[in-house]
């Protein structure tokens, strides 16, 4: 039972990663805490699903499209709005409002097109249960679990081995010295919006394939939890971003499972708030000593 849990967890938890490395990855490069998040995760999953209707069942096409789409959604998103607070030298405070209302805009969309009850969603990785010892482990778990840590290694080798990468971690430090490098900042943060949105509609798809329905309330809840995710590993610190997803997926399974299922999502904003008190940079965090 309790492996089947720890299974559960990180299963959940390894798309809560997903979306957190994007939230990270955003915040890192620009200190912007990205309310629209969420609702792009949300967006990602009914895009998959309304392809995949629409296109007669083929999947896999549907599913690439709807992550290149949600990719240009979150392009878009900074390249319409973000990029031009940023030309006009606005408080940070007013991107983060200006996130929340395109969070609000999203959902209102998929309201529009799609209604508020709830969708079935077809699960095109159940390829049957196994057991080990008497643990009872779904094809899907293992699927998602593999997609999942592949797309973080991916991701890593792409920020830490590459002149892309090497581009974004310039910006992150320090924006104007990156312009004096020859860095095309405002580009390499409509890309970092790009990889931020693609992961999060991955992360969409796969969790509506595992629990075979999607809601439109699912992007507040996930985009708060991977926020979560993300101040629990280190806001801004790609590794803790992915320990922290999978901590947030285990403990809220964990305390489900053994406490109640009520508690399923609170759980994740008392870990925040924990976090908070006792250790403000996170696991992964560091203190920044800010010179007088």
């Amino acid at each position: 039972m309790l492996l089947e849990q720890i299974l559960n967890g990180l299963t959940i938890g390894s798309t809560y990663a997903l979306v957190a490395i994007g939230f990270t990855m955003v915040f890192g490069v620009l200190e912007l805490i990205n309310f629209a998040n969420g609702s792009i995760y949300m967006l990602g999953g009914y895009i998959t699903l309304m392809l995949y209707l629409g296109m007669g069942g083929h999947f896999l096409l549907a599913f690439v499209l709807s992550i290149l789409l949600t990719g240009v959604v979150g392009f878009a998103m900074d390249r319409i709005v973000l990029s031009h607070l940023r030309a006009k030298k606005a408080p940070k405070l007013t991107g983060l409002i200006a996130t929340m209302g395109i969070a609000t805009v999203i959902d209102n969309v998929i309201l529009l097109f799609f209604g508020s009850q709830t969708k079935p969603y077809p699960n095109m990785i159940d390829f049957g249960r196994f057991y080990i010892g008497e643990t009872a482990v779904n094809s899907s778990q293992l699927v998602i679990l593999a997609v999942a840590i592949l797309l973080m290694v991916l991701l890593s080798l792409l920020t830490y081995c590459t002149k892309l990468g090497k581009a974004m971690r310039c910006t992150a430090q320090n924006a104007d010295a990156a312009r004096l490098m020859g860095i095309n900042v405002n580009l390499i943060i409509a890309l970092t919006f790009f990889i931020s949105s693609m992961l999060a509609a991955v992360a969409g798809t796969m969790v509506g394939m595992y629990y075979q329905s999607i809601d439109i309330n699912a992007g507040f809840t996930v985009g708060m939890k991977t926020m979560a995710s993300a101040v629990l590993g280190g806001v801004g610190v790609l590794p803790g971003a992915m320990v922290g997803g999978l901590l947030v997926g285990l403990f809220e399974t964990l305390g489900a499972s053994y406490i109640s299922s009520g508690y399923r999502d609170a759980i994740a904003f008392a870990i925040l708030i924990l976090v908070i008190l006792f250790k403000p940079a996170g696991l992964f965090g560091k203190k920044k000593i800010n010179k007088v």
